[in-house]
């Protein structure tokens, strides 16, 4: 297979959706040809993949597993020839649907957050790309404003700093993003001298974007649809609140929540998602203090766009409307961050996450 990216896509296995399915991305018009599909195994939404790019990493959604009630991570190596993905070994996640997966950037711990417990975990890797027993797990305590979605505690994110060494959970049900140190010797999380970072009541955080420069943290409150810029401090794993700003357009009276945020490999954008308004709102960033400024919306032609992509050109954006069972392709205008459909739409039921991987 040529060089290119592969788009690996986590769905739900309802309406149709049967795994992880593999498509090759075209590196002139951004659309998706279908390679391969992973069948076999029940939810598996959202992926990460190791440094090394052998190995993939997917949650498995669901609140019972072996009889208990937890979820589970799968690990997959990846075919260096075809890209197809050959099933591993499974854990326990030690909480109840598990929605997020990061893998530290040395390969050495997959990190999970598991929405509907509260709880993370860490899981080791081994020389093998296999999941070890789990090293750490943490449970978050508490509730906040919204008494339907925040009666306790949702990790929602288990997010590491571009060094590796500072580990921050987007919590929904407690408007926090929970700030620990990565302790590799013992594959622990170390609570911060600063424990947390408080958002607005009832914002409910959900996933959060680096900026290139690792100065800013950029979340995306899923809640109050807005977005909330800090300043990072890379040496402390600290957070200091710069600006929270909406993310749908001025008047909007509907009901619509966030689920998404990436930030253009230039450093000079933000996108995020709009689940109802069902749009990619697009932010200038202010390259001396970090600050948004609204650019504009662009529907996603779709329903419910959950989570999005940006290849590492920044070329193209690849939207999963979750309800209408599509990825659509958008040409990203370097200058302006605006956002053009490409005419280039994939079919694939129950879209949750896409993973844009350079291959080989």
């Amino acid at each position: 297979m040529a060089n290119g990216l592969l788009a690996y896509i986590g769905t739900y296995t309802i309406r149709g959706s049967e795994g992880i399915y593999v498509y090759r991305m075209d590196a002139v018009t951004g659309g998706l040809d279908y390679l391969s599909k992973t069948v076999g195994m029940s939810n598996p939404s959202f992926l990460a993949i190791h440094p090394q790019r052998r190995y993939l990493y997917a949650v498995n959604e669901v609140a019972q597993f072996e009889g208990k009630a937890s979820g589970a991570v799968s690990a997959f190596s990846i075919n260096a020839q075809t890209g197809e993905l050959r099933y591993l070994n499974q854990k326990h996640s030690h909480g109840t649907s598990p929605c997020h997966v990061a893998v530290e950037p040395d390969g050495r711990f997959v990190l999970v957050a598991n929405y509907s417990s509260g709880s993370a975990c860490i899981l080791p890797i081994g020389s093998d790309g296999q999941l070890g027993e789990a090293t750490e797990v943490v449970q978050h305590h508490g509730s906040s404003a919204n008494p339907d979605r925040q009666e306790g505690p949702h990790a929602h994110s288990a997010n590491l700093d571009p060094s590796g060494r500072h580990v921050l959970i987007a919590d929904l049900g407690l408007d926090r993003i929970m700030l620990y140190r990565l302790d590799p010797a013992g594959g622990r999380l170390v609570p911060h001298t600063q424990p947390w970072a408080s958002l607005k009541p009832g914002a409910g955080p959900r996933h959060l974007a680096f900026h290139p420069s690792g100065h800013y943290v950029y979340v995306i409150n899923e809640l109050d649809s807005t977005m909330t810029v800090f300043a990072y401090d890379a040496e402390r794993g600290g957070l200091k609140e710069l600006q929270t700003i909406s993310t749908l357009p001025q008047g909007f009276q509907g009901t619509s929540y966030c689920a998404d945020v990436h930030v253009s490999p230039s450093g000079r954008f933000v996108y995020s998602s709009n689940r109802g308004h069902d749009s990619i709102a697009i932010f200038g960033i202010d390259e001396a203090t970090g600050k948004l400024s609204c650019v504009g919306h662009e529907p996603t032609l779709g329903r419910t766009p959950r989570n999005f992509a940006i290849d590492p050109s920044g070329t193209f954006l690849l939207a999963a409307n979750q309800d209408t069972d599509t990825i659509v392709t958008f040409r990203m205008d370097q200058q302006t961050g605006r956002l053009t459909p490409t005419g280039q739409v994939a079919s694939v039921s129950m879209p949750v996450c896409i993973l844009l991987v350079p291959f080989p």
